[in-house]
């Protein structure tokens, strides 16, 4: 956990922003971003989901702005913790990952927001800001799509990985990356069993014959969400 933009005495009360995500560098470049806008600074920044809810606590901030894909356990089983723990804290996620896939998981799980990394500055600060204000912000296409769906839309649905559940979905992207089963039950604190029975259930919801096309079909998966 990194704490960062102390308000000084006399200064303006500005919302303040935990930014969660692993790369150190899209972490430096969200902090310039916020930090030079006047009604929004950075308190802090943590590179895991187990440092952000350590963050949270001690930090409370007004806004979480976390990645999907974070080390161990991912940003939508990390927004899911939020809620369960500080249901009063927003969380709005921030990627690079197809959004026609996660937004919807990531608003099922409790968060506020979801907008893409591609998208420019303003339209990030936007976000942050409807946010924080308290409504919901997704792209007018994600509205679109959303509609779609309600609307009985078949053409609006998604792929097969669609029917796994957010466990599974985090284990099938941990496989894709070439996790083995115990390095997986580690990073989320697992037994290796319980992965074994969420790999069978993966396999089984979509049609996969064994390990080994599992593991390909996840890797090439997560080659086309840009992973």
């Amino acid at each position: 956990m990194v704490e960062t933009g102390k308000k000084k005495k006399g200064t303006p009360e500005r919302a303040r922003i935990l930014i969660v995500d692993d790369h150190p560098v899209v972490r430096q470049g969200l902090a310039l971003l916020i930090g030079q806008q006047p009604d929004l600074s950075v308190c802090g920044e943590a590179e895991d989901a187990f440092r952000a809810l350590s963050a949270i606590e001690a930090l409370k901030p007004d806004l979480v702005l976390a990645d999907v894909s974070l080390k161990g356990a991912d940003g939508i089983e990390l927004t899911k913790d939020i809620k369960a723990r500080f249901p009063s804290v927003p969380v709005l996620v921030l990627s690079m990952l197809d959004e026609s896939f996660y937004a919807e998981r990531a608003l099922r799980a409790g968060a506020k927001g979801y907008v893409m990394k591609q998208e420019a500055t303003d339209k990030i600060l936007t976000a942050i800001r409807r946010v924080l204000g308290g409504e919901v912000f997704v792209s007018d296409k994600m509205v679109s799509r959303m509609l779609q769906k309600m609307a009985g839309d078949s053409a609006a649905g998604g792929s097969p990985v669609d029917l796994l559940s957010d466990r599974e979905m985090t284990v099938f992207q941990l496989i894709g990356r070439g996790y083995s089963t115990a390095r997986i039950a580690e990073d989320l604190h697992l037994s290796v069993k319980t992965v074994e029975t969420h790999r069978a259930h993966i396999k089984e919801k979509l049609n996969l014959a064994d390990a080994a096309e599992l593991s390909g079909y996840a890797g090439q998966w997560l080659s086309r969400q840009g992973e």
